[in-house]
């Protein structure tokens, strides 16, 4: 399967490039911190190896032992996968959901640094990010142009030139998935080409696209405000890089539309799955722009500083989005955060690994529907934004899948194929 290839492969390519980027860093962490750097550097660089050895050598996934916040959740997941009724008893890299285990990974590598200080708060995926970014300079500037231009007449447009510029723009942040480093094991994955001419051609390989069911549900609610409500949209973030600037002009987008008053961004409290969006990413991508040296890039920025200083943008990070577990036990495990997303209009959930956690990351047949999948997550209406990736996909017409599986095998994990998939919650 996928999974097998992923854990036997990609994983150990990951934790390599980790282990190679401490080596790489080893000079700054001397100069910043002295001999404490560099002995910090080799017990994370220990830590990693042997984490490494355990998973290609398939040993038994073992209780965390750090202090941090989460480490409780983790290893009373750890406990339930044990008592799986199907399960293997002892779960071990090759015998456990991937899921699980690939989430685990990440977990340790964030444990090798933080429980190495004075080098615990250095983020290993740090460079790539910034690399995704600068090298997929020309399509953000593309992206950035397009918008401005837009800007300058969005009062005049009437409601089907709107509706026509949402479902771009809808389109441009969901094939900005394909972006996505911890899928090419940290390779160059940026986006070189301006995302908007090519829409078009992208359309066929949308195989759901509920962008309708956004768009009347964002009017309605436009249609129903009164003064003392108002629209909040909040995005589920994925990748930092190109992808983020695609959320953020769709979500600067439904401000300047008025389709939405405030817009909160969920990202990752700690590094994840290679080039997820942290706070630093954020923040960093924001600044990024306000001081490129090109005009409609740093206006982007600007006005998105802007809506930060005045609370219309929102970033929040919570670290239920870094547990192995599925969207469907959130209300249970962080009722804070449901509680959190049930003041929203719109959940947009961006990516592959949002999916996997919807959908509980089974080997559902093609056509399931998505509602019965999410498994009573309903916190408010959502809109799943992702390109394929890993074997789990649900909602297709009837046949759809199999048609698809007969002449493209690999269909499900190539990121070629992607879907705009809604669900209206209770």
């Amino acid at each position: 399967s996928f999974a097998y290839f992923t854990i036997k492969d990609r994983l150990p390519q990951i934790l390599t490039r980790v282990i190679d980027t401490l080596h790489r860093h080893k000079n700054e962490f001397f100069e910043e911190h002295g001999e404490k750097g560099v002995e910090a550097e080799k017990r994370a660089i220990s830590f990693l190896s042997k984490l490494r050895n355990e998973l290609q050598t398939d040993k038994p996934v073992t209780p965390l032992e750090d202090e941090l916040p989460d480490a409780a959740l983790w290893n009373q997941y750890l406990d339930y996968q044990r008592n799986l009724p199907n399960g293997s008893g002892e779960p071990s890299w090759f015998q456990s959901p991937w899921l699980y285990v690939e989430c685990y990974m990440y977990r340790r590598i964030h444990a090798a640094l933080a429980q190495n200080p004075p080098i615990d708060n250095f983020d290993v995926f740090k460079e790539g990010k910034a690399q995704n970014f600068f090298e997929s300079q020309e399509a953000i500037i593309a992206l950035c142009t397009y918008f401005q231009e837009l800007l300058k007449n969005i009062k005049d447009l009437d409601e089907k030139q709107l509706q026509e510029e949402l479902f771009r723009l809808l389109q441009v942040s969901l094939w900005g998935n394909k972006c996505d480093l911890s899928f090419s094991a940290g390779e160059d994955s940026s986006q070189k080409s301006s995302p908007l001419q090519s829409l078009e051609n992208m359309m066929p390989y949308i195989l759901v696209n509920d962008m309708e069911k956004v768009w009347s549900l964002l009017v309605n609610a436009k249609k129903n405000r009164t003064e003392r409500s108002s629209i909040r949209v909040d995005v589920i973030l994925d990748n930092a890089g190109f992808e983020l600037v695609s959320d953020l002009v769709l979500a600067d987008f439904l401000l300047s539309s008025k389709l939405a008053d405030e817009v909160y961004f969920h990202g990752k409290s700690i590094p994840w799955y290679v080039s997820d969006t942290t706070k630093h990413d954020f923040n960093w991508t924001i600044k990024q722009l306000g001081s490129a040296n090109h005009m409609w890039m740093s206006r982007c920025g600007i006005n998105w500083e802007g809506n930060l200083k005045k609370g219309a943008w929102v970033f929040h990070d919570h670290m239920f989005w870094t547990l192995p577990h599925d969207f469907s036990s959130m209300s249970e495990i962080a009722p804070d955060l449901y509680a959190e997303l049930q003041k929203s209009n719109l959940l947009l959930f961006k990516g592959d690994l949002n999916y996997r956690k919807l959908t509980g990351d089974r080997k559902w047949e093609y056509s399931f529907p998505f509602h019965q999948a999410l498994n009573k997550f309903h916190p408010a209406p959502l809109c799943s934004l992702r390109t394929l990736k890993s074997d789990t996909q649900v909602g297709l017409k009837p046949g759809q899948g199999e048609q698809i599986q007969a002449s493209e095998p690999e269909w499900m994990v190539s990121g070629k194929y992607g879907v705009v998939q809604f669900d209206a919650g209770l």
